[in-house]
């Protein structure tokens, strides 16, 4: 039973290798709510440096923050393992990153993963892997894919491929396109893709991840390809969150035109850039340097956020809230 479970597996891993394009949906995947219908959950990005730079610390803290709240998942926003990424599905950086980390037990919740542009210097195919989930079944990663929660809907996005300067000026980095290419028809089907699952999606909330930044004040500041291309569609579908890392800070930006929130949560491990830019203050709502993580509670009615230091401060914390039936 195990080696024809190891042999599906390894069939699904082909086809999406083989067929990654001509999919014509985003993977979707069911997270069940608690008895009240109510979901909690972490969100940390840019943190694979084998608990170095507050690494280690940052994930005590979730431990015990978890621990709190119960919390039902993990997202990560990308930027997994630095520098290059994993070389492969044996690459030590894998447990010395990830497993033997987050080894608290209320982070032994799944963790649904995007690939940062650091991921797409290694084997990114790797990160993909059904072998990484048998080496720790909390490990979950795709390019583009739903979680849906009954509550809310997470729509993952694979940001990197749209972002010009990873193709243009690559300097000495070299990234793994493998699936990717060509990029002009990966881009649109990725669109496409996300654009009619918002549109058919009835989710009380909706919240879409990504690892590089649509607004930002922080180091790398906005993202201008995103800002043409996926915020659109966003704003279009009504989606109320959009959480994101590359960044390496804690940061919640408002939009003045819509009410979708711009979260940013990539305190993982090494921060303190020192270089924020000026932002509007009437939509800048909380910017911080340095390393830390973000919480969420969900219900039908309400989101609570907070933003947490290295030490278990709350620095930020914000709600919105709904009807509970909504008027179409």
């Amino acid at each position: 039973m195990a080696t024809m479970k190891k042999l599906n597996n390894f069939i699904s891993f082909i086809l999406l290798l083989l067929f990654p394009v001509a999919m014509a949906e985003l993977h979707r995947l069911e997270h069940p709510v608690n008895i009240d219908g109510s979901i909690s959950l972490l969100v940390v990005g840019d943190w694979g440096r084998r608990g170095t730079f507050n690494q280690s610390q940052v994930a005590q803290q979730m431990g015990i923050i978890g621990e709190k709240l119960n919390i039902d998942f993990v997202v990560s926003t990308g930027d997994n393992f630095y520098d290059d990424g994993l070389t492969g599905v044996d690459d030590p950086a894998f447990e010395e990153s990830f497993t033997n980390v987050y080894t608290a037990p209320s982070l032994q919740k799944n963790w649904y993963n995007v690939l940062g542009n650091h991921d797409y210097r290694g084997d990114a195919l790797a990160q993909l892997s059904p072998i990484l989930k048998q080496k720790d079944n909390r490990w979950i990663c795709m390019r583009s894919y739903i979680v849906n929660t009954d509550v809310a809907e997470f729509f993952f996005v694979d940001t990197t491929p749209f972002q010009d300067m990873y193709f243009t000026t690559p300097k000495d980095h070299t990234y793994d396109w493998r699936n990717v290419m060509p990029r002009k028809d990966y881009l649109s089907q990725v669109l496409k893709d996300l654009d009619s699952s918002l549109r058919e999606s009835s989710a009380k909330w909706k919240i879409v991840v990504g690892h590089h930044t649509i607004k930002s004040a922080g180091h790398h500041g906005s993202s201008e390809e995103l800002g043409v291309h996926l915020l659109p569609i966003l704003e279009a579908n009504n989606v109320d969150f959009y959480l994101n890392g590359h960044d390496h800070c804690l940061e919640h930006i408002s939009s003045s035109d819509s009410p979708l929130q711009f979260l940013t949560s990539g305190g993982g491990s090494k921060s303190w850039r020192g270089d924020m830019n000026w932002w509007n203050p009437k939509e800048m709502k909380f910017y911080y340097d340095g390393q830390g993580f973000m919480a969420m509670q969900i219900t039908q009615t309400q989101v609570w956020i907070q933003f947490f230091d290295i030490f278990g401060n709350i620095l930020h914390k914000w709600s919105a809230s709904k009807d509970l039936v909504s008027i179409m």
